[in-house]
């Protein structure tokens, strides 16, 4: 599949543009239905707000569905602009709805395609990324003595540690990108000596993961 990044988190900003209010939330969707589940509840949690203009554009490259909405706002001033600024940022399945809290003064249509867009900047430039992934959650049952050199070796090969499980023995439950596991195979097996192996308990093609988290090789 091809990786691409995608907002790693629900994020919110906040600007103020003469009086007017604009707060701008991005989300991860990874489907039409997730958009518009989004939209609407950030409808509901602004119930009282002027607009709540929603961009949104699901999949990635060719591949993808985009919708806006200008919802009351003047033509133009709001949906199209803040659509653009989420297809220029070379994020794929994402949504987002900027709020707007009316200040008393009206903007013109010049300054609404600003603030609109300015606000969806905003929230953007603070937004973490993140990728989607193929992994493997891979189990290694280790002897106490093991525990802190498989734990260096885990970081040395970019995984990420799910848990450990305290018993007679070690159980560490790990997850690496496809493409790192093989190295971390033969590295745990020169590490032991052909003692430990690690064995695979689950692939998912399509892991969320922050970007830096794993750095291809």
């Amino acid at each position: 599949m091809k990786r691409y990044p995608i907002p790693a988190e629900e994020t919110r900003v906040e600007i103020k543009v003469k009086n007017s209010r604009f707060i701008a939330t991005a989300a991860p969707v990874f489907s039409v239905d997730e958009a518009k589940a989004f939209v609407a509840r950030m409808k509901a949690e602004f119930a009282d707000a002027s607009h709540n203009v929603p961009a949104y554009q699901v999949g990635f490259g060719a591949a993808v569905t985009a919708h806006c909405s200008d919802d009351g706002e003047p033509s133009g001033t709001a949906g199209r602009p803040a659509l653009a600024v989420v297809q220029g940022s070379g994020l794929g399945d994402i949504a987002v709805v900027v709020t707007r809290y009316f200040g008393g003064t009206k903007l013109g249509t010049g300054g609404l395609v600003r603030a609109y867009g300015d606000a969806v900047k905003a929230v953007l430039d603070v937004l973490p990324r993140a990728e989607k992934v193929p992994t493997h959650t891979v189990l290694i049952t280790i002897p106490y003595s093991y525990v802190e050199r498989i734990r260096l070796l885990v970081a040395e090969h970019n995984g990420r540690l799910l848990e450990e499980a305290f018993a007679a023995d070690v159980d560490v439950l790990v997850q690496f990108t496809i493409e790192r596991f093989p190295a971390f195979q033969d590295a745990l097996t020169e590490l032991s000596h052909g003692s430990l192996t690690a064995e695979i308990v689950e692939t998912n093609e399509e892991t969320i993961m922050p970007i830096g988290s794993f750095e291809a090789t």
